[in-house]
Order: structure tokens, then sequence, then C-alpha cells
């Protein structure tokens, strides 16, 4: 009876091809709205948060906002060293300097840190070094280039190592060259020349005597709470108990924080794009009212030769059900080609694929759409006397 059922709505549907067609249509739109941008937001936040947790999850930023009257110095964080919580500490600071070589001049980030910096951010070398704790203990003018600020201002990293740039009038050594960086962050930063240069040169430059902020890492991935508690005990007993001179960063946490707001996310766009399938599914149930009414004498045909209100539900159901999947499969060959397409304009920046999981909630609404609309034009069909 089912096979049946299914041939006799598939012939129906066949039988008037525009209006099925039409009838898909909503649902192929909610299909497309519905996969297409919760895909978007899911491979956009994959991306950034792969990005994210390749430094570690067991990075912690402070930032000291207490700089004038009460300045923490250099010297200071080491005596983080000795709490067993912290593995590693390196003061960060950051200012824009002009960056010459010979006749060429370019704005460049001029980034003040020190060895551990390398390590904490998983930064890696194409050629030479990067900086040495004996560079910041003796504030060597040495510098560390980003493979832009080697190619622009020296042609090439391999050009770049041994050579000489002045940096708003000093001059630095140039000792390593970072291998290229392809991460989104990367990329959304644009072509930036970025120099590496010891804090102490930084401090000078900067003609500031404190630290500002600094990163640390925890000893124990894993248990990032304990890091972060020694971290804020720390800074509570340099600052006297005043919370408001510093802030701490868990990236651990940051990255919860942003997995709830862009699950968050997800859920909104596709409950919007679940009001275009809720329109489809109406137009369904339009369409299957009028099919009720002009089959009225095949449904009087069907009931007088036995046919009993069991079957003919099912009939009209399952023509329902098959219009609903159709656009429902109709809208996801389209929901692949646009991200496809979203995927070539984005140019490597992020890829956009079409999860399966997506997928299956688009066919399990479908069919729910499916079924829930066709249910009153089928109990009709039903119900309708020989």
């Amino acid at each position: 009876m089912i096979l049946q059922s299914i041939k006799m709505a598939w012939k129906s549907i066949c039988g008037n091809k525009m209006r099925s067609f039409l009838t898909m249509l909503g649902i192929i739109i909610g299909v497309i709205a519905l996969v297409v941008l919760v895909s978007l937001v899911n491979s956009a936040t994959t991306s950034v948060t792969d990005q994210i947790s390749s430094l570690g999850n067991n990075l912690l930023s402070a930032t000291i906002l207490d700089t004038r009257s009460n300045p923490l110095r250099l010297s200071e964080l080491s005596a983080l060293l000795e709490d067993p919580q912290i593995e590693l500490v390196a003061p960060f600071g950051q200012l824009s300097a002009t960056a010459k070589s010979g006749s060429e001049s370019q704005t460049a980030t001029v980034y003040g840190t020190s060895a551990s910096y390398q390590q904490i951010q998983g930064l890696e070398l194409e050629s030479g070094r990067f900086l040495k704790t004996t560079d910041l203990d003796n504030s060597t003018y040495i510098a560390v280039l980003n493979q832009n600020a080697a190619s622009e201002l020296f042609g090439s990293s391999a050009a770049a190592i041994g050579k000489t740039l002045t940096l708003n009038g000093r001059s630095f050594l140039v000792v390593g060259v970072l291998a290229e960086d392809d991460s989104v962050m990367s990329s959304m930063m644009g072509d930036s020349l970025e120099v590496y240069i010891p804090y102490t040169v930084y401090m000078r430059m900067a003609q500031s005597t404190a630290v500002s902020s600094f990163y640390a890492t925890s000893s124990d991935p894993n248990d990032m709470d304990k890091a972060e508690a020694a971290l804020n005990s720390f800074l509570l007993d340099r600052f006297k108990q005043d919370e408001n001179a510093f802030n701490i960063i868990n990236q651990s946490t940051l990255l919860d924080a942003m997995n709830e707001i862009t699950g968050t996310l997800s859920l909104l766009l596709g409950g919007i794009a679940a009001i275009s399938l809720l329109v489809g599914g109406i137009g369904i149930m339009n369409i299957m009212l009028v099919s009720v009414t002009e089959r009225t004498r095949e449904i009087g045909i069907r009931k007088a030769i036995g046919a009993g209100r069991s079957s003919i539900m099912i009939q009209f159901l399952i023509e329902a059900l098959m219009v609903s999947l159709m656009g429902c499969l109709i809208g996801i060959a389209i929901s692949w080609v646009i991200l496809k397409i979203v995927t070539v304009v984005a140019d490597g920046l992020l890829s956009f694929r079409l999860s399966a999981g997506v997928v299956g909630i688009a066919v399990a609404f479908s069919m729910a759409i499916g079924i829930l609309f066709g249910i009153y034009p089928a109990n009709k069909a039903a119900k309708k006397h020989p």
C-alpha cells in the first residue's frame, strides 16, 4: 500500500510540474536560508576558534591599568616564575614607528617583548633567531621582522638577515625573520609590517619605565583556574589589594564565551530561517487543499471500491511529505553551491563547509513541516463521502 501511495503521489507531482515547483519554492528558500546562514556562522566560528586554540588554551593576558601612581617594573615579573602554577612570562608593548632601509620607508608596528614570547605565541622562524634574554639585559638594538616587513624593506627574507634598519631614527640589526603566517587572524590584519625588539629597548622608544601588559602561561594547561588565581594573587599583593589596578583575561574562558555567543547566534539565525520553512509549509497545505478539491472524483472512486480512510490519508500525507523533501534536497544542493562560491570569493581566508549536522536538521525540519501541514488536507480527503 505504501509503495502504491508513493507511485500515485509521484504521478500527481509530475502531472502538475509548475504548481509542484512553486509549492516547493517556499521549502527551497527556507532550507537555503537555514543551511547557508548556520553553515557560515559555524565555519567562521570553527576557523577562528581553531586559530585561537592553536596558541594553546593555557594563555593568560594581564593589562596594568595603574601605570602612573604605582607602575609595575620589568624586574618584578621574574617573581611570577617562582610560582609553580606559572610556566612562562613575557612583557608586551606596541607602538607605531617609521621603518627605513636605504631608500625604502614604511610605517611599521613595533612590538617590545622578551624571548619567552616566541614560545607563548607559537611563532616560527624562517631564518635567523628570535630575541634572547641577554638582548633584554643588555638593551641590544636588534630586531626580528615578519615576512611583510622583510619583503617591503629588504626585498626578501634572506636579504634582511644581518642588515640594518632604522625605527624612528634608531638603528637596529636584523637578526631574524618569522615564517609566513597564513592564519585567519593574520589575514584579517592585512599586510602589516611587524618588528619585534627587546622590551628594554621598547621602553626607551616609548619613554616609559612601566610594564603596561604581559602574557603568562600555565604550567598545567588542564587547570587554568589555579594559574589565574596565582596571577591574580600576585597582582593583588603588588597593587595592595586594588582590583581596579589590573585586568586578567583567561583565554580558555574567552573561548568558552565565544562558543556560547556563536552558539546563540546560530540558534537565532536558524530560528529566523525556520520561519521561511513554516511559510513554505503553509504553501504546501494550501496546494494540498486545492488538490483534494480537484481530486474529489478520484477519492470517491477509491472509497467506492474499498479504500479505507487510512489509505486515503496516507496517500495525501506521502504526497505532502514528498513535496517537502524534494524541496529540501533541492535547497541543500543549491546551498552547497552557494557555500563553494563564498569559499572561492573568500580567497582562502575562510573555508565554508556543509556540515552533516545542519543538513540533518534541515531534512528533519522539512519532514516535520511536510507531515504537520499535510495532516489537515489528508484528513479532509479521508473524511469525504464516497
